[in-house]
């Protein structure tokens, strides 16, 4: 319960800080989640600008506000270079009594009693700006009297990091562009968008809210976690970060986590070394240092072992790298993107993925919509699929109908975009260069040619990603039909999910909201635990209400 809420209140503070610039009002916010679960009372964030040796202060907020003054402080070089190491260091200050020297003397105000500090750096290279004028930002807590913030907590805080660091880009990003000419901003803008629009169907539309945040994010080297069903395209916003970025003209290199075989993993990621195992007779370069300058783009991140994201976390974080076999320390400059379809928070509550890897990793989300969600681009994917198919093999373009159009907007499209590119080449084939079968393609009044398989309590491919339309045979049968709600002819026959959401509902109280184990609610209606996770999501049950205080 308190690891769940703790992702719930950091997820929060992504959403206020994708959208806002960092102030008071911003601040006040952030510390009301924060002070949920920690002992702090006060806060104020630094925006340090190495070019003046200053810090000034962007926002302030709790009990003693009021009190701080907001003049810039203006560092001697030696205090200066003091404050610089710390920051790339990333390690948390704390101090627990009004004395305070060192680096917490200068960032502290008198007003604060215990305080602890952590570093934020925003990359100054966005926007075209000298790599030299890189701004770096603090944020400075003041811990409630007589209490004491335990150092156990510092891996959450230094994750809070991100959010505020986010916020208080933006700020700079809003100062810097309100400082430009516009006609200057309309000449550099205007290629960016058209190329994102180029890469990215729905740009404009559905995928509207995934741009906002992919324009946020791509200026700054910051990891991004994808998160969306199969099929959804998470390859293709990974692009358009890299496309955005400063790394634009590196590499992009994509590595499906969940296709590389366990014992190749090192290899794989690393490189090795000329001997190093049976089979490597020659030395080779790894993905981390075949994306050297650009960007590396981890797809299903969830499928990576235990084993391997110990030693991912330990590349993330030093930045160097060791082939297999070899004993030189190689430094790699690349920029992570991470995807998965898998709800990597509900794997940390079961420990199948590592808690420090997932704060390392999700500094910035983004969840892409399924389908189902945006069908106002299904006519324009569709019109982009058939000309694609067209050119690919040959055959003569066709403009989708109304009626295609129609046909393609009713299907709930379980596979996502993927399944929807698979329907159009299918129709262009079938179609011939006169017209498209999309009718033919989805299979619509035609009988199955095959027999269905028997029902087993086996989760399906679609079982396990929650859907907006519920599969056929994804239903869990009770031993007896429940009645129709009524009587007689003006009998209700309450809805499938109905049925199904009071029937996991009743499983779910007499399990005590348990769901996994000998005693859950996944064994006792005879499924996988994923599956009834998933349904649960769907039909919109939450487990904790089930849960006995």
């Amino acid at each position: 319960m308190q690891q769940e809420a703790l992702f719930i209140a950091l997820n929060r503070g992504w959403e206020i800080a994708a959208y806002r610039p960092i102030d008071d009002v911003w601040m006040a916010e952030m510390l009301r989640l924060i002070r949920e679960h920690w002992p702090l009372q006060s806060a104020i964030v630094y925006e340090l600008d190495a070019a003046t040796k200053s810090l000034l202060i962007v926002g302030a907020t709790g009990a003693n506000a009021s009190a701080i003054g907001r003049q810039a402080i203006s560092c001697t070089d030696s205090k200066w270079q003091e404050l610089d190491k710390w920051m790339r260091s990333g390690v948390v200050l704390r101090q627990n009594s009004p004395r305070r020297s060192g680096k917490l003397a200068i960032l502290t105000p008198e007003e604060f009693s215990a305080s602890l500090a952590i570093p934020l750096f925003v990359n100054g290279a966005f926007d075209g700006a000298n790599e030299e004028l890189a701004l770096y930002g603090a944020i400075v807590f003041e811990i409630e009297r007589g209490r004491v913030a335990s150092t156990d907590l510092d891996p959450v805080l230094q994750a809070w990091s991100g959010p505020i660091g986010l916020a208080l880009t933006n700020r700079i990003r809003s100062k810097r562009e309100s400082s430009r000419d516009l006609s200057t901003q309309d000449s550099v803008d205007r290629p960016d968008r058209k190329a994102l629009r180029d890469i990215v169907v729905g740009a404009d539309a559905g995928l509207r809210a995934v741009m906002e945040r992919v324009q946020l994010v791509a200026g700054s080297d910051m990891p991004v976690l994808i998160l969306g069903d199969t099929g959804t395209g998470k390859e293709v916003v990974a692009r358009a970060i890299h496309t955005r970025s400063a790394r634009s003209t590196g590499p992009f290199l994509r590595v499906n986590c969940g296709a590389i075989p366990p014992e190749l993993i090192d290899s794989q990621l690393f490189g090795h070394e000329r001997g190093s195992f049976t089979g490597a007779s020659d030395q080779r370069k790894g993905w981390f240092e075949r994306a050297e300058g650009g960007t590396l783009f981890l797809d299903e991140i969830g499928e990576l072992p235990l084993a391997a994201q110990v030693r991912l976390l330990r590349v993330l974080q030093e930045k160097t790298i060791e082939r297999v076999g070899g004993q030189e320390t190689i430094h790699v400059d690349v920029r992570i993107v991470t995807a998965t379809h898998r709800d990597l928070a509900s794997m940390v509550h079961q420990r199948t993925f590592r808690e420090d890897l997932w704060y390392r990793i999700n500094v910035f989300p983004i969840l892409l919509p399924r389908l189902s969600e945006r069908r106002e681009d299904i006519p324009e994917l569709a019109r982009h699929f058939a000309r694609k198919a067209s050119a690919s093999f040959g055959i003569t373009y066709v403009e989708p109908t109304y009626s295609d159009i129609d046909q393609l907007i009713e299907y709930h499209w379980p596979g996502n975009i993927r399944e929807l590119q698979a329907v159009i080449d299918r129709a262009v084939i079938l179609g011939r260069g006169v017209r498209l079968e999309i009718a033919t393609s989805l299979g619509l009044g035609q009988q199955p040619r095959y027999t269905p398989a028997p029902d087993n309590n086996e989760p399906t491919f679609y079982e396990v990603i929650p859907e907006s339309v519920p599969p056929m045979g994804s239903v869990v049968a009770t031993p007896t039909a429940s009645p129709p709600v009524g009587s007689g002819n003006d009998a209700r026959i309450e809805s499938l999910n109905e049925s199904m959401k009071r029937h996991i509902e009743r499983a779910l109280l007499a399990c005590n909201g348990q769901i996994e184990g000998k005693r859950g609610a996944a064994d006792t209606l005879r499924i996988n635990p994923h599956t009834l996770r998933a349904k649960m999501r769907k039909l919109g049950i939450r487990w904790s209400d089930y849960r006995k205080s």
